[in-house]
């Protein structure tokens, strides 16, 4: 279904089913054009932005990322993601619930305060699709859906393990996962780490499949080992857009030198349909040192791809 539009559909469509057709150069910039709203009345998926980067160990900026995904998002929103045979926006009620707010100014309140809006989401049995923001910022988003759902299988698309052992009560988008393994958020055990391309000496029991080791084996490789191990568990999707080489991703805090193409990138997710995903989120797009919006682009392109993956998970 697609609705007459009469220009900015973000505030004026009357469902949060369907498309809109306005130009792609105007108009108000929602995530794929869905409309904002806070009630979560017959919503199956929220889009939350999450404008932090406090917790970043090299180039800030990432709190703009949300806004530069909404931005890069309406070039496609006029037709279904190419190439599912489906229109993931017939299939799903999508809102874009907005940013979170929260006190710059009290830094150490702000992982709590982000937590507290993630699980008024997920407790009325809404998931999250999230928009960073730096990589800290999946850690509340997480721990809300695992209260939701119990210990969860994280599918974890990153240049980096983000499993450095830390000092309990640390902010840092790199050290999360350490984290979230410990306190049983996450089954390690269960989780897969995709892209990898730098040094941790104390991988903890996840299974990893470094950039090398995808280059090596090629994509099909990989959709089945994830299979494998993800299984029929609750899995909870993060992509970390250096995830991608700087090629293809260059507006990010943490680039690294070897990693995924957008195509590799999106083969694997358009062949993991089935998962019972419960969150998934985009984070680490940094608009001050994109070329031309193609971070911003893939990560928007991305992201429609996990509702797709969403919504295939009783397939």
């Amino acid at each position: 279904m697609t609705h007459k539009s009469s220009g900015d559909q973000a505030f004026l469509a009357d469902s949060f089913y369907g498309r809109v057709n306005e130009p792609t150069y105007s108009g108000a910039l929602s995530f794929f054009r869905r409309r904002y709203s806070k009630d979560l009345e017959g919503v199956d998926v929220a889009v939350l932005g999450v404008p932090f980067d406090t917790a970043t160990t090299n180039r800030s900026g990432a709190r703009l990322g949300p806004r530069a995904i909404r931005a890069a998002s309406s070039i496609a929103a006029w037709e279904r993601p190419y190439p599912w045979e489906f229109d993931v926006f017939e299939r799903l009620a999508v809102s874009d619930y907005g940013d979170c707010i929260f006190d710059f100014g009290r830094p150490q309140g702000v992982p709590a305060e982000i937590e507290t809006q993630a699980s008024e989401i997920v407790d009325a049995g809404v998931a999250i699709l999230g928009l960073g923001g730096d990589h800290f910022a999946t850690y509340p988003l997480l721990r809300a859906a695992a209260k939701k759902h119990g210990p969860l299988c994280l599918l974890h698309f990153d240049a980096h393990s983000d499993t450095w052992e830390d000092e309990e009560g640390r902010i840092d988008h790199g050290t999360m996962f350490f984290h979230a393994a410990n306190e049983g958020s996450i089954e390690a055990a269960h989780s897969v780490q995709i892209g990898l391309r730098t040094t941790n000496d104390k991988p903890m029991d996840f299974n990893i499949m470094d950039a090398p080791w995808v280059h090596r084996h090629g994509v099909e490789a990989v959709i089945e080992k994830t299979k494998q191990v993800l299984g029929n568990r609750p899995v909870y999707l993060t992509f970390d857009i250096d995830c991608l080489d700087p090629a293809f991703a260059p507006g990010t805090g943490t680039p690294v030198c070897g990693g995924l193409s957008t195509t590799q990138a999106l083969e694997i997710i358009r062949g993991l349909r089935g998962l019972n995903l419960v969150g998934m989120d985009l984070m680490e797009v940094a608009p001050a040192y994109d070329v031309s919006e193609i971070t911003a682009l893939a990560g928007a392109s991305l992201a429609v791809e996990f509702l797709c993956l969403y919504a295939t998970r009783d397939s």
